[in-house]
């Protein structure tokens, strides 16, 4: 990609997790860890890989993404927002009773969202139905799903990586977000799910392990992945719980709670500073 291209994607990534910040504030509660070490990858998604229309979400011939671990549905939200699938302004009605911005995604309520999610290991499941399916009524398009590395410690995705090798989904790209905690602590902790590639590999995926925040990196996985036939995909990315928001780096207390005001303030200019730095490179 070009410098310039690059300086945007950065540049929208920060104006994402500007937005995750926002949704859990208005909301008073929900998953800002997960939700910022994911904005890169949904930046790249919604604004480079994926093919979709903000104009028509239903679209027929669109790529589908599947947000298996439902809970960073900030993340997905304001990736979406900032897309124009619906208006920015719209993200601190987080939660609220009678928003179309729930807690976990509702492909029924929420334009874009094509999967509704949050029950954690089920989410890939639906996108290798959606991969099937799409092969068999011939469609050119795609199937992203994104899990968390603590909800792959559940038994069912295992089972949705051995169908995806069995019926060859090479329309099937599945991300790993692995930024080492989840809800009770570290991953390798509570229930290691370790060696990662080494057991994808094992399933039958091809694999990329990345740095989960560096464009060039990502880019050149997602290129692999569309190159890749036979076989499904998986990307292993390696990320910081609470990138960009210095308090809750690498803080498991932040996977699902909501910053106060006082912390709502240090974020946000945190991330201003960052968009300012960004924006007069």
């Amino acid at each position: 990609m070009t410098a310039s291209e690059k300086k945007q994607l950065m540049v929208t990534a920060c104006k994402v997790r500007m937005g995750v910040i926002e949704g859990t504030y208005g909301a008073k509660a929900g998953h800002p860890g997960g939700s910022l070490s994911a904005a890169d990858l949904f930046t790249y998604l919604y604004f480079k890989e994926m093919k979709v229309d903000p104009k028509n979400p239903k679209w027929e011939e669109r790529d589908r993404f599947v947000l298996s671990k439902g809970h960073t549905a900030p993340g997905l939200y304001a990736a979406l927002a900032n897309r124009g699938f619906f208006p920015v302004e719209d993200l601190p009605t987080l939660r609220h009773i009678g928003s179309y911005l729930q807690g976990h995604p509702n492909m029924n309520e929420t334009p874009g969202v094509d999967m509704s999610t949050g029950s954690l290991g089920q989410g890939i499941s639906a996108a290798a139905g959606m991969a099937l399916a799409a092969k068999h009524k011939g469609m050119d398009c795609r199937v992203y799903a994104l899990l968390g590395d603590g909800e792959i410690e559940e038994g069912q995705v295992w089972e949705a990586m051995m169908f995806a090798h069995h019926y060859k989904l090479d329309n099937l790209c599945v991300i790993i977000d692995n930024n080492g905690l989840q809800i009770d602590g570290r991953i390798d902790e509570v229930m290691s799910p370790y060696p990662i590639p080494e057991k994808l590999r094992a399933f039958g995926f091809e694999v990329a392990e990345i740095d989960g925040h560096d464009f060039d990196q990502i880019e050149a996985a997602f290129a692999k992945a569309r190159q890749t036939k036979g076989v499904p995909f998986a990307i292993v990315m390696k990320t910081t719980k609470g990138k960009g928001v210095s308090y809750m780096e690498n803080q498991v207390g932040w996977h699902g709670k909501a910053p106060n005001d006082e912390e709502y303030a240090i974020a946000m200019k945190e991330l201003k500073a960052q968009l300012a730095e960004l924006e007069a490179m």
